[in-house]
């Protein structure tokens, strides 16, 4: 049975950086709802056009469209073991969706790593994030700043500070996030999936533990 995983966690807690690891240490997909989203609308693919016509009126995309995303990201060979859910589910319907999902794949959700953070330590981290205009590489103004203030390294380009992540809006997402998380949290722990990690500790620790709570799952 292929192996899938469903990566929560709140904004700032180093979700997307475990995922990436994760994806290379257990050689799974790493499917993260956001790039699926802009693949298939710069693809200009039916399902990103039909995305788009949702968007353009200010709606929320239905969850059906976003399960056909995930359907068919999930045919694609680099999926044939299995993958890691990040940014989908959000909701409990959206899961029980998930859930009939991969029954087509003769398969389920067999893990759910909760990354945990202290919420003043998640603004002050994503507060002093930075961007690079060309490829999005991520700098940090105390944990990872540029060699040269407001260059990024790799490629030279500008670097700039999303909306959503400048501090007036920050502690919105934060709450936001628990507050619609908290009952998904709740549902994967009810099926005996979830496992809780400390995301205030480094990188490296929260990866060891993320690892050897998967392996004895």
């Amino acid at each position: 049975m292929a192996t899938f995983i469903v990566l929560l966690g709140p904004p700032g807690v180093g979700k997307g950086t475990q995922a990436k690891i994760l994806s290379e240490e257990l050689r799974l997909a790493h499917i993260s709802s956001g790039d699926l989203f802009r693949e298939n609308l710069n693809n200009q693919t039916e399902l990103g056009k039909l995305a788009k016509t949702f968007m353009n009126k200010g709606e929320l995309v239905p969850d059906d469209v976003t399960i056909a995303m995930i359907r068919e990201r999930l045919k694609r060979p680099d999926c044939a073991a299995g993958a890691i859910l990040d940014g989908f589910p959000r909701t409990p319907a959206q899961a029980e969706a998930l859930f009939a999902l991969l029954k087509e794949f003769d398969s389920k959700v067999s893990a759910t790593p909760y990354i945990t953070g202290e919420e003043s330590v998640l603004i002050e981290r994503i507060s002093g994030r930075w961007s690079c205009r060309a490829q999005g590489h991520i700098y940090n103004e105390k944990t990872n700043p540029p060699k040269q203030s407001g260059v990024c390294d790799v490629d030279g380009s500008e670097l700039y500070q999303r909306d959503d992540d400048k501090a007036a809006t920050v502690s919105k997402r934060i709450h936001v996030y628990f507050e619609q998380t908290l009952p998904l949290v709740e549902y994967y722990r009810a099926k005996g999936a979830l496992i809780e990690v400390n995301g205030m500790q480094s990188v490296e620790q929260v990866t060891k533990e993320l690892l050897s709570a998967l392996k004895n799952k």
